[in-house]
């Protein structure tokens, strides 16, 4: 059940495209909040905002705000431009929003016929943590490329969330952010998976598209209660559309959970169950006992997908030059290399397939 707070804007913190990082005063003392002014309108200091202190009460991490739902006192404009694509339907906050793919968009006519991706590379990944880290290992091989990400809805809904997503943009490090199903925010708005790897092709003219979900994830320590399953219906859609897909494990040295050590679980159900199509599994060639692991581990999906074993040497130096901090489950980049090294072999083999 949603936990709500109404407080007061005491500073406001840092802001990046979409989002504002604001204190808030509470009854309970001051809180960091988080307001997408393209929903809310953006907040002032000394502003009245009404706040949802879910994330806050649960102790999340990658979502541990508290949500700015309104600033009552002071609504934004009605919004004048087009579109009748409704992203987060039926909540409190549904947005309208223009559909690359619906009638009134520009770009209805090039999508309307389109069936194919023309064999783009589609690296695909379970947790939105491996973007920067396949970028890494994209633009060490093959810069100057094109690359889009497009971000399922698994995680958080507005591409806004992402920091890295923004900084990413800033340095030409990706050409777009597609946004499809209930997510929403990206440069590009589409109703399915599939519309956005052809929005990708299409519209943002990429060479390579990366399909993860946004920051954060619901997992629920079972097989299948784990929102990154979806990598394997990404699989199948990139497949579908002709496109060319590239797997990246996840894979860690450093989780403290004995099913995510060596290949996680949730890539072998992802691929191993979920994909139906076949992909090229990208093994990075990791050294000693822990490299061994990894390999056998992976052996179990070339039943249905090619297994190509890519070299990481130059990887480590590649992701340490990466322009937005490595983390993933608060653990940063020496923390848990093999999974960053992992995310970069996958975009190292991607860019090897442009050649």
């Amino acid at each position: 059940m949603i936990r709500w707070r109404k407080g007061e804007v005491v500073r406001v913190r840092r802001e990046w495209p979409g989002a504002v990082e604001l204190d808030v005063a509470v009854a309970e003392g001051e809180c960091r909040a988080l307001a997408y002014p393209p929903l809310v309108g953006r907040p002032e200091v000394g502003d009245t905002v009404l706040l949802n202190t879910t994330a806050l009460a649960m102790g999340l991490g990658t979502g541990g705000y508290a949500m700015v739902v309104a600033v009552p006192d002071r609504l934004p404009q009605d919004p004048s431009g087009p579109g009748h694509l409704v992203k987060a339907r039926y909540t409190p906050l549904q947005a309208t929003v223009l559909g690359a793919d619906e009638q009134g968009s520009p770009h209805h006519e090039a999508l309307r016929e389109a069936d194919s991706v023309d064999g783009m590379p589609v690296v695909v990944a379970d947790l939105h943590s491996a973007l920067p880290a396949i970028l890494c290992g994209l633009y060490a091989d093959s810069p100057g490329i094109r690359v889009a990400y497009v971000m399922q809805d698994g995680g958080a809904l507005p591409a806004w969330f992402s920091m890295s997503c923004a900084t990413l943009r800033e340095r030409d490090w990706l050409c777009g952010v597609v946004t499809t199903g209930q997510s929403f925010g990206g440069d590009v708005e589409v109703v399915t998976l599939h519309t956005g790897l052809l929005a990708a092709r299409h519209v943002l003219g990429a060479d390579v598209a990366v399909v993860a979900q946004g920051p954060g994830n619901l997992g629920t320590g079972t097989r299948w209660g784990f929102s990154g399953v979806a990598a394997g219906e990404a699989v199948n859609a990139a497949a579908v559309l002709a496109g060319r897909p590239v797997a990246a494990l996840r894979v860690s040295e450093g989780d403290r959970r004995e099913r995510h050590v060596g290949v996680s679980h949730h890539s072998l159900t992802a691929y191993g169950r979920v994909a139906l199509a076949p992909a090229q599994v990208v093994v990075p060639d990791l050294p000693g006992e822990f490299g061994a692991t990894v390999r056998e581990q992976a052996a179990a999906l070339a039943a249905r997908h090619e297994i190509v074993t890519v070299p990481v040497d130059g990887l480590h130096e590649a992701l340490k030059a990466s322009p937005v901090r490595l983390s993933t489950m608060g653990r940063g980049l020496e923390e848990d290399l093999a999974y960053f090294v992992t995310s970069a072999a996958a975009g190292r083999h991607a860019a090897s397939l442009l050649s």
